[in-house]
């Protein structure tokens, strides 16, 4: 994985340097932070920009990964409302709609209607959607665990641990 964008040089100054900078340019700000926020900022735009060209290397989109993926983790029939899919993705109904529209011509999932409702629209995945995303996830999970790789099981439990607590306190 490339540094990217911490290429550039006054990017990557180590956290400490732009604690002690701000300290001395504001005196008595609160820059307890930065250890923490700086290099989670810097690490989640590395990781999305990875993912990125990851994705465009498998020919998937992220909005298609979510949608199929969202389908696929509901198990069999691999199918889920329009509704249900919204809700898991946290995805505009508009956006959603547009994203079937999308991976339907595409031939990876089709509409029906849905046996929960006489209003529902039902999306399954099609074979060959399945395989794909099949495909894709394991690529990308493996991809992704070797992102990882340097911190011990301990320290990836701990660290999804933490994050998840400063996730809970943004809600």
């Amino acid at each position: 994985m490339s540094n990217y964008p911490l290429d550039d040089p006054l990017s990557s100054w180590p956290v400490s340097d732009i604690v002690d900078s701000w300290a001395r340019e504001l005196p008595g700000a609160h820059t307890d932070s930065i250890a923490v926020i700086t290099p989670l900022w810097r690490t989640a735009k590395a990781l999305a920009d990875d993912r990125r060209r990851t994705l465009t290397a498998l020919g998937i989109d992220p909005s298609t990964l979510d949608l199929l993926s969202v389908i696929r983790r509901a198990g069999p029939p691999y199918e889920l409302t329009t509704r249900e899919i919204t809700r898991r993705t946290l995805v505009t109904a508009g956006a959603i709609s547009q994203r079937i529209t999308r991976a339907e011509e595409s031939g990876l999932v089709e509409r029906s209607p849905s046996t929960a409702s006489r209003r529902a629209v039902a999306v399954r995945l099609t074979d060959a959607g399945h395989r794909l995303i099949e495909a894709t996830v394991r690529q990308l999970l493996e991809h992704e665990s070797r992102l990882v790789a340097s911190l011990s099981q301990a320290e990836r439990s701990a660290l999804a641990s933490c994050l998840a607590k400063i996730d809970a306190g943004l809600a």
